[in-house]
């Protein structure tokens, strides 16, 4: 891959992706790779190729040579950094949504917001000689001062998921980098283009070889970058089994680690909700992108005398979603990420009807004029669902969402709270007390009031609690800037001279 020009421009799809270590683009010695194809179309648009151990260890290596370099640079010039590329994004800032659209699927609009997230996650790591200060206490006793400082501890590396591929390594990548420390990312095989193009935009803003590293593969790459004895800690997104095994293997080889795990999400619609504006609300938060996100709204319970108007309204707003490749300007939803997803939605939607619920809006067998080869799964909406259906209590990823009626606000917080998941759950209501009871009773990392995707700005972690999270410091602002250093204590004594002598004597 050539130092300039967009990712897209110079892209063999016959030829594997290169890796980018200490700053160049190496052409990977792997004998195995995986397609990437357009969800939108099917085509071939790029190769993954599966990194080697010993590519993998020359990555960690060389992420390792340059941290002792760049941990010495001051913040203010790590920060300058950020600055730079910052301005290159919102230069590049539709090439980069078209990259996305392109390899996810997910349309125009919704990358742009993608890329919107990951310009913010760069604002707030800019301000690092702020947010890495330490602390300062003169005379803690006679003669004695005491400092504590933040520093960086080295390689840090990120194994990303295939629906953010913009956003979500910049969660984490910003704030490693300006604390000091160097990191990996390798992107989900399946959307790796995204993190190419961002990689040469940091080249170009002048980042020094070595401290942002782009390292292809699969699974086997990622247990090897949670062992190594180099790499200080991992971050994850994805699945919750996953996320449990990656958090647990970094763990036991004293490694930090932050994984983000699986999501089941529950939309409360109380009877006094403003029905117009909670409707339009809560489709964006269960069709955006396809429904393929941890934020995505997967169970609408409907409280009292609320189930009717909703069921009316979002049967009406579903049916006139417009299926369609994200590149489009008419497309209200795109293809889900491959055929694979596209067969494990579409069984979830018939183990549930099996189990006793009815689609009043049936996605299944769903297509897009001129594209038939696209992995296409329409919005789904079911009702009949109890929370004893495997479709009400397990992720399904995709654009297939439940209603379920309860008489009380009391019976949807104890439903919630039954979950294993806690990673969002949001309240459509006119009433304060209603809502201020449902957001300090759950057990959930975010909360929404009358909005349905509580994404957590830049400046604030994005929380997650119960199997949606593993760990104790969280991914954007003073978490990460915590989970990527460490404090270091110094206490120093100045003893008054006895000799009568000045000190400078």
């Amino acid at each position: 891959m050539p130092p300039s020009g967009s990712i897209l421009d110079t892209l063999r799809p016959d030829q594997p992706l290169s890796n980018l270590i200490s700053g160049e683009w190496v052409p990977s010695k792997a004998t195995e790779s995986m397609p990437v194809t357009n969800p939108a179309t099917g085509e071939l648009i790029a190769t993954v190729p599966l990194s080697t151990p010993a590519e993998t260890d020359a990555a960690i290596a060389a992420a390792h040579h340059s941290f002792l370099e760049w941990r010495k640079v001051p913040a203010v010039n790590r920060a300058r950094h950020l600055f730079r590329l910052h301005r290159l994004i919102e230069e590049n800032f539709e090439e980069l949504s078209r990259i996305c659209t392109i390899e996810n699927g997910k349309t125009l609009a919704e990358s742009r917001g993608e890329v919107i997230r990951t310009l913010e996650n760069v604002e707030v790591a800019a301000g690092i000689p702020s947010l890495q200060m330490g602390d300062f206490s003169a005379d803690i006793a006679a003669g004695f001062d005491e400092t504590m400082s933040r520093e960086p501890l080295g390689v840090f590396a990120q194994i990303a998921p295939f629906n953010f591929p913009s956003m979500v390594p910049w969660w984490f990548a910003p704030y490693a980098i300006a604390t000091g420390n160097t990191y990996i990312i390798k992107p989900s095989p399946q959307t790796p283009l995204s993190q190419m193009e961002l990689a040469r935009l940091a080249l170009e803003a002048g980042l020094p070889p070595g401290v942002l590293t782009i390292l292809h593969g699969a699974g086997d790459v990622g247990e090897a970058l949670g062992q190594h004895p180099d790499v200080q800690g991992i971050s994850f997104v994805g699945s919750t089994p996953v996320a449990r095994r990656v958090y647990e293997t970094a763990t036991a080889a004293g490694k930090r680690a932050q994984c983000q795990g699986g999501a089941k999400n529950f939309l409360v619609v109380l009877p006094d909700a403003v029905m117009d504006a909670a409707v339009s609300n809560m489709t964006g938060s269960i069709f955006g992108c396809a429904g393929e996100r941890c934020l995505a709204g997967s169970n609408i319970i409907a409280v009292g005398d609320a189930y009717d108007d909703l069921k009316n309204r979002l049967v009406a707003t579903t049916q006139a979603i417009n299926l369609g490749n994200g590149l489009e300007p008419d497309t209200g939803m795109g293809p889900v990420i491959s055929k694979a997803a596209k067969e494990r939605i579409v069984t979830h939607v018939d183990d549930a009807i099996a189990a006793g619920a009815t689609a009043i809006v049936d996605g299944r067998g769903a297509t897009a004029e001129g594209h038939p080869n696209g992995y296409w799964v329409g919005p789904t909406l079911l009702e009949d669902v109890t929370m004893d259906m495997k479709i009400a209590r397990e992720e399904v990823f995709g654009p297939a969402v439940s209603l379920i009626r309860m008489g009380t606000l009391d019976d949807a917080i104890a439903a919630i709270d039954a979950s294993e998941f806690g990673n969002a759950a949001s309240i459509y209501t006119s009433h304060g007390g209603a809502a201020r009871e449902f957001a300090q009773r759950i057990n959930i990392g975010n909360v929404g009031i009358n909005v349905g995707v509580a994404a957590p700005m830049a400046f604030f972690p994005f929380s997650g609690r119960k199997n949606s999270f593993f760990g104790n410091l969280h991914g954007q602002a003073g978490d990460a800037v915590q989970f990527f250093t460490d404090p270091k204590v110094v206490v120093t004594r100045w003893p008054e001279r006895t000799d009568g002598r000045e000190p400078w004597d």
